[in-house]
C-alpha cells in the first residue's frame, strides 16, 4: 500500500505565522506538524509515501525527510499547483499510486490513542472498497459528516451541512482501494469549485464498500489548522508526553520498532539530533529497548 500526506494549502488562517514557511513545519510541541501525520502512515505499515506541497515549501520537506532511506523508507515529493480539494491528490499521485491501494492524511491532522497502530494495520491489509475514520465532534458543521442508522451502518455523507445529521465528523485519513484514481476522475468539482473528498467517499457509499471506523472515547482527534487549535495539539501533545516519558509521532523510534532500521541506524540518527531532548530520547530507545511505544514491543 502507498501512503499520501496532503500538504498543501496557503495556511492563511495561520498568518502571519505561515507567511515565510509551510504550515506543516510549525512546531506542535518539540516536533514539525508533519511528523504527525506521517507517524501514522508508518504505524499502518506504509513506507512507500508521497508528501504533496506548494513548490515553495517542498525544500523544507526534503531537507527534514531526503528519500526516506534513513527511516527505511521511500519517500517522494511532488507539487500542488494550487488547492483544489483533497480528491486533487490521487490525480497528482497517480503515476506514484501506481494502481495500488492508497492511503491519504492530511498534513495538519493528529491522531493518538490506544490500539491505534493495530486499527490502522487491520484497515491497511484490506484490499476492496474504502475505510474512512470517524470522531464524535460538537461543531459537525465545520466537517464532512455521516449519517448512521440505529446498527451503526453509515446512511449518508455530506460536505459542512447547514444541518447536520449527526455529530460524526469524517476525519483527516482515508484509506482506498486499488480503484481510487479511476473514481477520483469522475469526481465533478462542488460549487466551492474543489474536488471534494466527501463525493468521493459517496461513490463507495453508494457501492456498499464504505467502512467507516469510530475512534473510541479515549482516542484523540486533532486538526491543528487554526491558532487556537495548533496551540492546543501542542498542549495535548506536551502534557502526553511528560506524563509517560514517550514521544507521540517520534518517526525514528517507529522505524525501529517496525524492524525497518536497526539499533545503529537508530543511534546514528540520535546522535544527529545532538543534546536536544529528542535526541535523548531516541539514545535512549537505542541503548535501552525497553520502550512500548506506538502499539510495539522491542525484543
Amino acid at each position: 500500500m502507498k501512503g499520501i500526506v496532503l500538504a498543501g494549502g496557503s495556511g492563511t488562517r495561520l498568518y502571519p505565522l505561515t507567511l515565510s514557511t509551510s504550515k506543516q513545519l510549525l512546531p506542535i510541541y518539540d516536533k514539525p506538524m508533519i511528523y504527525y501525520p506521517l507517524s501514522v502512515l508508518m504505524l499502518a505499515g506504509i513506507r512507500d509515501v508521497l508528501i504533496i506541497s506548494n513548490e515553495r515549501d517542498l525544500s523544507g520537506f526534503r531537507a527534514l525527510f531526503g528519500d526516506g532511506s534513513r527511516l527505511g523508507m521511500r519517500i517522494e515529493y511532488a507539487v500542488q499547483p494550487r488547492p483544489e480539494g483533497l480528491v486533487q491528490a490521487f490525480l497528482i499521485g497517480e503515476e506514484f499510486i501506481a494502481g495500488e491501494p492508497c492511503a491519504l492524511v492530511l498534513g495538519d491532522n493528529i491522531f493518538y490513542g490506544g490500539g491505534l497502530t493495530d486499527e490502522l494495520r487491520s484497515v491497511a491489509e484490506g484490499r476492496r472498497g474504502a475505510t474512512v475514520f470517524a470522531s464524535y465532534v460538537k461543531d459537525p458543521e465545520r466537517f464532512g459528516v455521516v449519517e448512521f442508522d440505529d446498527k451503526m451502518k453509515a446512511v449518508s455523507l455530506e460536505e459542512k451541512p447547514l444541518h447536520p445529521r449527526s455529530h460524526y465528523a469524517v476525519t483527516g485519513l482515508y484509506f482506498y482501494d486499488n480503484r481510487v484514481c479511476e473514481l477520483a476522475y469522475r469526481v465533478v468539482p462542488s460549487e466551492r469549485g474543489e474536488l471534494e473528498i466527501t463525493d468521493l467517499n459517496r461513490m463507495y457509499l453508494e457501492e456498499g464498500e464504505l467502512s467507516v471506523r469510530l475512534l473510541h472515547r479515549g482516542s484523540a482527534w486533532l486538526d491543528a489548522g487554526t491558532m487556537e487549535s495548533l496551540y492546543r495539539a501542542g498542549e495535548f501533545v506536551r502534557a502526553v508526553e511528560q506524563n509517560q516519558g514517550l514521544k507521540i509521532g517520534a518517526l525514528e523510534e517507529i522505524a525501529f520498532l517496525s524492524g525497518w532500521i536497526g539499533r545503529e541506524e537508530l543511534a546514528a540518527a540520535a546522535q544527529e539530533f545532538g543534546k536536544s531532548e529528542y535526541g535523548r530520547y531516541l539514545s535512549g530507545v537505542a541503548s535501552r529497548g525497553l520502550f512500548v511505544s506506538e502499539g510495539f514491543r522491542d525484543e
